[in-house]
């Protein structure tokens, strides 16, 4: 199962080039550090705000981690019990899950939403949580990082709800809490890079903004796909594919 792991830290940092998440790490960071922009990129800051500016993102990392973590575990502890009841039925001798056939189909629809095909609204929605004074310390930057991981999870809910597709589809609540903190690394390790070197990552950013309609059609493509693999039931026989054909995969994850 390394591809799988390795694609859900790839389907993290996705995440994390999405249109609505990119643009605002930034802000983000000044806010929960209590610094300006200028403090943030400037490379002649003091150690002290730079150490400041890091430690509230790990707590940030942490808080939006948490949740993801306990959501896996929960799926994953749901999928095990409802395989059990799940209605199965056979067609052209090929064996269909009821309730697997539905999380394929849901992921489809969030591909094809990425892909343009149609748009649906709740999807571009994003509930921000505001605050009029900022967080005291690690603790108040980590509150920030829970009401992250709640507020943002219409925007990145179709790779979200991919990974979580695949949690449900293991064994237990441990595999999906392990899945979901893999997807909270891809997510979060970007937070941590933007932390240390923000001027960098500004130029990045601006080169990247460019590419985000390219991001999001493969964004949808890869949906697509992994909900096709779902309703066919090819998940792990397309993972044995991946690493009988690219050996070098079993070093991800």
């Amino acid at each position: 199962m390394e591809v799988t792991f390795g694609g859900t830290f790839i389907a993290g940092l996705l995440s994390f080039v999405s249109p609505c998440v990119l643009p605002l790490v930034v802000p983000y960071l000044c806010f929960i550090a209590g610094v300006t922009l200028d403090d943030l990129t400037d490379e002649f800051s003091s150690r002290e705000t730079r150490l400041r500016v890091f430690r509230a993102s790990i707590a940030f990392v942490l808080g939006f981690s948490t949740v993801f973590v306990l959501l896996g575990a929960g799926i994953g502890l749901f999928g095990r019990s409802i395989r059990q009841i799940e209605p199965v039925f056979t067609i052209f001798g090929m064996q269909f899950g009821l309730f697997t056939i539905l999380a394929g189909l849901v992921i489809i629809v969030m591909g094809l939403h990425f892909l343009g095909v149609f748009r649906i609204a709740f999807l571009d929605r994003e509930a921000r949580f505001q605050m009029r004074a900022k967080p005291s310390g690690p603790f108040g930057s980590y509150i920030i990082g829970v009401a992250f991981a709640f507020g943002w999870t219409p925007c990145i809910g179709p790779v979200l709800g991919a990974v979580l597709g695949v949690a449900g589809s293991g064994d237990s609540a441990g595999y999906g809490a392990f899945l979901l903190f893999i997807y909270s690394m891809g997510l979060g390790l970007p937070f941590l890079i933007a932390a240390l070197f923000a001027g960098p990552f500004l130029n990045w950013m601006k080169g990247i903004r460019r590419h985000m309609g390219t991001i999001e059609k493969v964004m949808g493509v890869l949906l697509v796909v992994t909900g096709l693999l779902f309703i066919f039931g090819q998940m792990t026989q397309f993972s044995n594919w991946l690493l009988n054909t690219f050996p070098a995969l079993s070093q991800i994850g």
